[in-house]
């Protein structure tokens, strides 16, 4: 059984997942395209090629949907990011692989962040698929990485991890509106600027 699936439903056939999957895809490009309001189960439907009614077979509502484009989303990143950043066995490298790993997965995902800020503009989105744990746990692990490091002279002591980890998220975040709205900010350029201010505010005195 999928993780989180209720006792009594029955697991996913792989073709299922699949087409819940493309579904998904094409409702982040909908929305990035038409707005939230605009993705209706009629337009995503023409842009993947297949029924509405086998978007309903999939998807009990346009709210049951959203959750999975928000899951999804969630998701895609956290595979792109996670393995840049545990190939790295130093403090400083984990930090820059942190930093230019997110901001990649925006660049090369812009319509993912288009959707996520529609949705997260929406009554809906608001009420129903905002999640501030998400925001806390992100903000907690790299927390939890800063720290370690630190405590292993990679960085210098003198730094409060937490509020470290809050300022990094946040210069990552401030990215997402600039992005979307702006499709000639060079988030590239950006990136560069924020690896080298978090550098030298973490950096130990031994650093090279």
């Amino acid at each position: 059984m999928q993780p989180g699936a209720a006792a009594d439903e029955p697991e996913r056939t792989f073709i299922e997942t699949a087409r819940r999957a493309q579904i998904a895809a094409a409702a982040i490009d909908t929305i990035a395209e038409l707005g939230y309001a605009g993705a209706s189960f009629a337009r995503i439907s023409e842009r993947v090629g297949i029924s509405r009614g086998l978007i309903s077979y999939h998807f009990a509502d346009k709210d049951d949907l959203m959750r999975q484009v928000v899951h999804q989303a969630a998701e895609e990143a956290i595979s792109y990011i996670r393995p840049r950043v545990l190939a790295e066995s130093t403090g400083p490298g984990m930090l820059r692989a942190y930093i230019e790993s997110n901001l990649a997965f925006m660049r090369d995902h812009r319509n993912n962040v288009i959707a996520m800020i529609e949705i997260a503009r929406s009554a809906e989105g608001r009420r129903s698929y905002h999640d501030d744990t998400a925001v806390v746990n992100a903000v907690r692990a790299l927390e939890h990485a800063l720290s370690g490091f630190q405590t292993a002279g990679q960085f210098r002591p003198d730094f409060d991890p937490h509020a470290m980890a809050i300022a990094i998220r946040a210069a990552i975040e401030a990215a997402s509106p600039l992005l979307a709205s702006d499709p000639e900010f060079d988030i590239d350029s950006y990136s560069r600027q924020i690896v080298a201010i978090f550098d030298l505010a973490t950096r130990a005195d031994d650093t090279p």
